[in-house]
């Protein structure tokens, strides 16, 4: 059997084990402090054309979005979401349960719009409702799809008109990038209050690289991380990581690579299947009768999204750095001869 179930089935780039094992014996300080997390410091402020967000390495994240979010709001504060937002839906009620509502409107083409916030704003005007303070959105969304730079400028327009911050999570953020109309690494920080790369989803054993970009929440950070058990003892193994994903074009490179193997299998099914939503990333959605559902689980897994009907099922498949030509093709082969 073999996994189209997400990205992160594999261990990690080779480049990065071979850079692990390269400093496997070398001594560092503790807790992001190495020389190891400098260098991948110094590689993101190349990106961003600055060195005044502060950087912060972290192990997942479920861990990042709750501790940051965790430490921008206050008691009686909440976070606005699309309804299929990840915070909202995949992280078992993590930002809750730090005492944040999730405010959340249906998603638009899987993503958060200025309408939906203003909205929200609309019914929330007074203290006897909690305030909303940050609007969070994913780069890439859980449907696949992405903002572009026009999108995402006119969402922080909006939100620093009305005093929210703007904080994209990043996990599948090199699926984007990649994109002519997507907003590069320099362009979102101009646009956001913080957001992180992802590592864990783009090549990494594990790790997200949180960039705060706003002055106002980066004081005390370090005694947040430490109080949510997000400070890892063992910080140059996060800092190794994205120095190696960084440091030239492999961050990029798999980005590239994950979205011409999404785009060959995107190719193929649409000639049988209809897709759920355009996306042009490395996530595709599909609604696949059942009887072809059984073939194709034979030989491949694939994520179950929603029951359509009696006879109809949606589908994920997610590719990555590790995804092997070859089983797409042979996946193609199987769907064409059902």
């Amino acid at each position: 059997m073999y996994s189209f179930l997400n990205d992160y089935s594999e261990g990690a780039h080779p480049k990065i084990m071979e850079a692990l094992m390269e400093t496997n014996d070398a001594q560092s300080v503790g807790y992001g402090m190495d020389e190891y997390c400098r260098l991948a410091c110094d590689a993101i402020y190349k990106r961003l054309g600055t060195m005044a967000p502060d950087v912060h390495f972290l192990v997942g994240g479920t861990q990042t979005n709750l501790t940051f979010i965790s430490h921008c709001l206050k008691d009686y504060q909440a976070v606005i979401a699309c309804d299929d937002g990840h915070i909202n839906v995949h992280e078992t009620g993590a930002v809750e349960s730090s005492g944040h509502k999730i405010l959340t409107k249906e998603h638009q083409y899987g993503k958060v719009t200025v309408e939906m916030i203003e909205d929200i704003m609309k019914n929330h005007e007074d203290e006897h409702k909690v305030q909303p303070k940050m609007v969070y959105i994913s780069q890439t969304t859980e449907w696949g799809t992405y903002y572009t730079l026009s999108q995402l400028e006119d969402i922080y327009a909006y939100c620093q008109e009305n005093d929210l911050y703007l904080f994209m999570d990043g996990a599948r953020l090199g699926s984007s990038t990649v994109l002519e109309d997507a907003p590069s690494m320099k362009q979102i920080a101009q646009n956001v209050d913080a957001f992180y790369i992802g590592g864990t989803k783009m090549g990494a054993l594990f790790g997200e690289a949180l960039v705060i970009c706003n002055d106002d929440l980066k004081d005390g950070f370090r005694y947040q991380l430490k109080n949510k058990g997000a400070m890892l003892a063992k910080g140059r193994l996060l800092g190794v990581q994205f120095y190696t994903l960084l440091e030239n074009d492999l961050y990029e490179e798999i980005g590239i690579y994950e979205n011409r193997m999404a785009d060959k299998l995107r190719t193929a099914l649409k000639e049988k299947y209809p897709l759920y939503l355009p996306s042009s990333t490395n996530q595709i959605f599909v609604d696949i009768p059942n009887n072809d559902l059984k073939e194709i689980e034979k030989e491949f897994m694939v994520t179950h999204m929603k029951t359509l009907d009696k006879t109809r099922t949606r589908i994920r498949m997610v590719t990555s750095w590790a995804t092997d030509e070859k089983q797409v093709d042979r996946f193609i082969e199987l769907i064409n001869s059902i």
